[in-house]
């Protein structure tokens, strides 16, 4: 698949290159050994420099001639992300691929350095501010694309109070769901009015859903290690370099090219599914995006 994928980049022998955040361990890491089976330079976004020396050792030794770099960021802090984005824009002139993977799900309300709630910062305001912050070298690249990790858990948001969508509050274990799914819709609303604000450029924004997949992000969720466990047992359960085929689809088949503002889940069942209300209100959409600049310190256009 990754053969004949790669083959909408050929017009000429440039290096890819694509960026990855979260990719140092489950879906991200797959998404990153996926690309770089593909040829691409790949530089992955961490927060631990330990676990990024340790990835870019296992995917160097398991893909022949493999190049991997490694960024350091903690994507609920605005200053890391704007020091990350400018390590990025000075080192690559242009970008092939951006992946938005890294994400947390926390079992209890936290505030990040900026006084945001810290998941809706790392799964959200974050990427938000990373993905503006390279539209230049993504640009540069087109036909380029970006994928944003979602999730189905968009679902289960309740009410988006768009003003304090970012705001910490207070949740324990059952609660985090809630938010959790407002940061996953948050991410698919923003891909939509990226993908509108990006027409005609080259540059392409679609979001996925990898569908349940084995990784630590909801460990801690109660009963997760008994519904986890019957779940192994069935097709719906995923390992996480299935999770990460969708991504990479998106990012490499030539049957996506030119495809923009979708959302594509891999859960099996969710295309029989109606869209969720909020996926097809353009107002909340554009709302949610002025927001996320203000909060972020970009201009709201």
């Amino acid at each position: 698949m990754l053969a004949r994928s790669a083959r909408w980049f050929g017009g000429g022998m440039r290096d890819k290159i694509a960026i990855v955040t979260g990719g140092t361990s489950g879906i991200g890491k797959e998404i990153a050994r996926g690309l770089a089976r593909a040829g691409f330079l790949v530089g992955i976004v961490a927060r631990s420099e330990m676990r990024a020396a340790a990835t870019v050792d296992e995917l160097t030794a398991d893909v022949p001639g493999a190049r991997v770099e490694a960024f350091f960021a903690d994507l609920s802090a605005r200053e890391d992300v704007r020091r990350v984005a400018a390590s990025l824009a000075e080192r690559f002139d242009r970008l092939d691929v951006l992946v938005d993977n890294a994400g947390v799900h926390l079992m209890r309300a936290k505030e990040s350095a900026d006084g945001f709630d810290r998941m809706v910062a790392t799964n959200h305001l974050g990427p938000f501010l990373l993905t503006n912050l390279l539209l230049g070298p993504l640009k540069k690249g087109a036909p380029s694309r970006i994928v944003v990790v979602a999730s189905e858990a968009h679902r289960f948001a309740d009410r988006l109070d768009v003003p304090r969508m970012a705001e910490p509050g207070h949740y324990g274990a059952a609660g985090s769901l809630r938010v959790y799914g407002r940061s996953k819709l948050m991410n698919i609303l923003f891909a939509q009015e990226l993908a509108r604000r990006l027409d005609g450029t080259g540059v392409t924004v679609n979001a996925m859903c990898p569908g349940f997949v084995a990784t630590g992000l909801a460990r801690d969720l109660p009963g997760s290690g008994r519904i986890g466990g019957l779940l192994s047992h069935t097709p719906v359960m995923r390992t996480p370099a299935q999770g990460a085929r969708m991504a990479l689809k998106l990012a490499l088949d030539e049957e996506y090219e030119g495809r923009t503002g979708g959302f594509y889940s891999s859960t099996p069942g969710a295309g029989l599914i109606p869209a969720a209300g909020p996926l097809k209100d353009e107002v909340l959409r554009r709302a949610v995006w002025d927001q996320s600049a203000r909060l972020v310190g970009l201009p709201v256009r």
